[in-house]
């Protein structure tokens, strides 16, 4: 177990804050954090835009301290006596620093991959290679003496020049980004200070995480090209009662374990995580037989179709130290992530009304998802996403939830094709989630009230457009739901602006899975998140069930 210490002195407030937040997720890595006590951590962090005084410079010098050299740190270093031998210790000769810009960091020479990017992966242009972007400045280094290692850089016209380096005879690595608060607010930061503190005291890399796939269908694919792409993520086997399914989970991975037998998949010794695909009410259950064969697990939504289902499942994973948790995927569609940036800046003041909708006029699939036994209902397939989105934007506690259902329609399912939910917030704040199969006219996909302006969300119907064999016209009208929503900020003035949406981040999911299982880091998705989705849904349904009344949460 790695300790640190840090010393962190900066002007820049917002800075100084993401790097409290990075050192806590660390910390809550198994990485104690000792806070000033340089004297018995096993690696020191500085991150100052300042001199140190002669007392740290002493402390920092002793021999065998093992630093790292962060953000603007090797440039106030440099300014002042008292650092000069820790500028030495790094290896580099400074020569400059780059104005802000967008930074795109690669793989340096002597990257091991624990600490090589796993960010985008361009199609059609493999001679860019994978890369991170980060908004930074690079320090522009002259000369890396021969034993530094270099383990990531940045382009700065056609010389590369080093932004991670560990110097292994000084026992010194350098960083010398991290000079703005949104290079350092990022979980592919804190993954490589994770693998830098493991390479630093000799640690190895983790092994990949071994994933079996238990149901293999249209989200197998999804899955199994996610954990292709994710370093540390290892697909070993996939189980499915179709052969069909089974020769496509081969086709995509040649070579891969298959069996119909799902007893087979969790008695494997190589899989380490079990990914369950399997209808709703069948997800406690196995999620409940991949823990008592010692395997981590990971559960479609919906989490399962009682909140007791899921309390059992939560208990057996802490009792067995394994984790359990939902493929909460609309956590990072560019829609979300954007109206949950703009109210984190409070660009419209405090919320008090969100409204969310799903739907159209059309049949639904004659699949599962349409079987009230089997799916749960109405409640739990969309409103899996929604209310999970809904209350990461509202975090405060339930006071109650009313919900209606209507069967107007479609006769040969047994879902409901019409259903609002309505969840009520201690704090007087209200939101509603409406999806529909009987609605010819779709309603926004956001509409969210705050007392200093409002959010709209857009929905947006694309095709694309082709030629077919003898050259006719063929256009292919996308549905909704498969086109991020245009999102508009509108002010108290009645000006509207078009809100940018970031680029998705490709298997946000699946990189922080393979983060938490190889190096600690928490995930953004929790189980005990997802219980709480799954009590809204189960309220949702007693409350039509009883004519609206209001129901609290189990």
């Amino acid at each position: 177990m790695t300790t640190t210490a840090w010393i962190v002195d900066l002007a820049d407030v917002p800075l100084t804050a993401a790097v409290s937040r990075l050192r806590g997720l660390l910390a809550s890595a198994q990485r104690p954090d000792l806070g000033d006590d340089l004297q018995r951590a096993d690696v020191v962090f500085v991150w100052t835009d300042r001199a140190l005084t002669s007392n740290e410079a002493s402390a920092l010098t002793t021999a065998g301290r093992r630093l790292v050299l962060v953000g603007p740190s090797l440039d106030a270093l440099s300014r002042h006596p008292t650092g000069q031998a820790l500028v030495d210790s790094t290896g580099l000769l400074l020569a400059g620093r780059t104005p802000l810009h967008d930074i795109r960091i690669r793989a340096g020479r002597d990257a091991t991959n624990g600490l090589r990017p796993t960010g985008h992966s361009h199609a059609h242009a493999d001679h860019i290679g994978q890369h991170e972007h980060a908004r930074d400045t690079v320090l522009l280094i002259d000369k890396v003496v021969d034993d530094v290692q270099v383990l990531r850089t940045a382009k700065v016209g056609l010389a590369e020049h080093p932004v991670l380096t560990w110097r292994p005879m000084t026992g010194v690595a350098v960083w010398t980004l991290g000079t703005t608060s949104s290079a350092v607010a990022t979980s592919e930061t804190a993954r490589m200070f994770a693998a830098l503190l493991d390479l630093m005291t000799g640690t190895p890399e983790p092994e990949p995480v071994r994933v079996g796939l238990l149901g293999y269908g249209a989200i197998g694919h999804e899955h199994s090209r996610a954990i292709r792409a994710v370093h540390g993520l290892e697909l070993t086997a996939v189980c499915d009662v179709s052969a069909d399914r089974l020769a496509a989970a081969e086709h995509a991975v040649p070579g891969i374990a298959t069996t119909h037998s799902a007893e087979a998949l969790l008695n494997r010794d190589d899989v380490d995580l079990v990914i369950v695909s399997t209808p709703p009410d069948t997800h406690a259950d196995w999620a409940l037989r991949a823990i008592a064969a010692g395997k981590h697990v990971v559960v479609e939504k919906p989490f399962a179709i009682r909140t007791s289902e899921a309390d059992q499942v939560l208990t057996a994973a802490a009792s067995a130290g394994r984790l359990a948790v939902v493929y909460q995927n609309r956590r990072y569609d560019p829609d979300f992530l954007a109206i949950r940036r703009l109210l984190d800046q409070r660009a419209i003041g405090d919320v008090f009304h969100i409204e969310t909708f799903v739907g159209g006029y059309g049949h639904p699939c004659n699949l599962w998802h349409s079987d009230e036994s089997v799916s749960g209902g109405v409640f739990y397939d969309w409103g899996s996403h929604l209310i999970d989105q809904i209350l990461q934007l509202i975090p405060t506690p339930i006071a109650s939830v009313t919900a209606a259902a209507l069967k107007l329609r479609w006769f040969d399912v047994t879902n409901a094709d019409h259903s609002r939910t309505t969840i009520r917030f201690v704090d007087g704040v209200e939101a509603e989630f409406v999806h529909s199969d009987i609605a010819a006219v779709l309603k926004p996909r956001w509409y969210i009230l705050g007392t200093e302006g409002s959010i709209v969300g857009h929905w947006r119907t694309e095709k694309t457009v082709g030629r077919n064999d003898i050259g006719t016209l063929v256009e292919d009208i996308l549905a909704p739901t498969d086109s991020s929503p245009r999102i508009e900020l509108h002010a108290m003035d009645g000006s509207i602006t078009q809100v940018a949406t970031p680029d998705a981040t490709p298997y946000g999911f699946h990189r922080e899975l393979a983060d938490m299982l190889r190096y600690g880091l928490p995930m953004s998705v929790t189980g005990e998140q997802s219980r709480r989705v799954l009590a809204v849904m189960e309220a949702a349904s007693e409350s039509a069930a009883n004519e609206g009344r209001p129901e609290v949460l189990r």
